[in-house]
């Protein structure tokens, strides 16, 4: 039995997989799923030996992917009060844990993914073993890589903290933008205006240089909303407003860009794909929008970009996976 886990700070998810031994892969349905509310408990260790009285089965090894830095085998959850070590809850559990960042876990994934995790933005032409890129616009703006590794005869994922690079703007619009935020920000990272919490900014300029109006319906939804990412855009998909269509155009535009920019970084021939929450939710528009011109013009490697294959991962345990193959590797290393 391994153990997997997708920590976060509203909710902690725990799984079992078994193992196919003759394929040395996991069985891609967890024997146990639970849900956790993260907040309600004090640490990782007392949802874990809950999660473990309740299944009574033993665990050969386990895996956590942590929404948090994780630096050697410690962990800080973003937005909990906890730190995890991993060491000591081996020590306590009686097998051994290993921690990944989530993107990393999320990375960890990518090659044992099917069709239908998938959905292909262009097929390309993959380099077999080439680097493979993963991007994910979701709170926040989390990159991670993979790389082959040819005496373990396997893909490692490695995380990233790429979303925090300085934006660089691309269009007079987007150059615009980011003399608009500067001298309010200071730093003005890619994770600013292409996230869930980035989401709000690009409106804000828009609507703040008068580009375009905000509806009376629209503002009273906004002024009523917890988080108004989530409003703009609905209202951008459903094509309710102006203002919120402009907000998601921008932000595919520099989503597009920035997943150009990781591509060349890590020349990741085999290939990059979308996760994190917003991609899911606007799949029309990053099928038809400028998401795929914005990714292949890069000037005189744009014939290059265009040979490299984009995916969205539709699979929205994806990460979980992750981490139960991280444990296999565990018990196999």
């Amino acid at each position: 039995m391994l153990l997997a886990g997708d920590i976060g700070g509203t909710k902690t998810v725990l799984a079992l997989f078994d193992v196919d031994e003759t394929a040395n892969t996991i069985t891609r349905h967890p024997l146990v799923e639970r849900t956790f509310p993260s907040q309600q408990y004090q640490s990782l260790e007392l949802i874990i030996e809950e999660f473990l009285r309740e299944v009574e089965r033993g665990v050969s090894a386990g895996s956590f992917g942590v929404a948090g830095p994780v630096v050697g085998h410690r962990a800080q959850v973003t937005n909990l009060p906890w730190v995890i070590d991993a060491a000591s809850m081996g020590e306590r559990f009686g097998f051994n844990i290993h921690l990944l960042n989530d993107l990393e876990a999320l990375a960890t994934a990518v090659p044992f993914l099917e069709g239908t995790d998938l959905i292909t933005l262009s097929e390309g032409h993959p380099v077999e073993r080439g680097a493979i890129g993963v991007i994910a616009p979701g709170t926040g703006l989390g990159e991670g890589f993979l790389v082959w590794n040819r005496e373990a005869g396997r893909y490692e994922s490695y995380p990233s903290e790429g979303g925090h690079c300085a934006f660089g703007p691309t269009t007079p619009l987007q150059l615009e933008m980011l003399n608009y935020w500067l001298p309010r920000m200071g730093h003005v990272s890619y994770e600013r205006v292409c996230s869930g919490i980035g989401i709000p900014n690009i409106y804000t300029f828009l609507r703040e240089t008068g580009r375009h109006p905000e509806p009376d319906w629209l503002r009273d939804q906004l002024d009523d909303a917890t988080d108004p990412t989530p409003v703009i855009v609905r209202a951008a998909v459903a094509g309710e407003a102006e203002i919120c269509a402009a907000t998601l155009e921008l932000f595919m535009e520099i989503l597009g860009d920035q997943a150009g920019n990781l591509a060349l970084t890590v020349l990741a021939t085999g290939g990059i794909y979308l996760g994190g929450g917003i991609p899911g939710r606007i799949l029309p528009q990053l099928q038809k929008g400028p998401f795929m011109k914005f990714f292949q013009d890069k000037g005189r490697f744009s014939e290059m970009m265009s040979r490299i294959p984009v995916h969205i991962i539709y699979n929205p345990k994806a990460a979980l996976y992750g981490t139960a193959y991280d444990a296999l590797a565990l018990i196999n290393d």
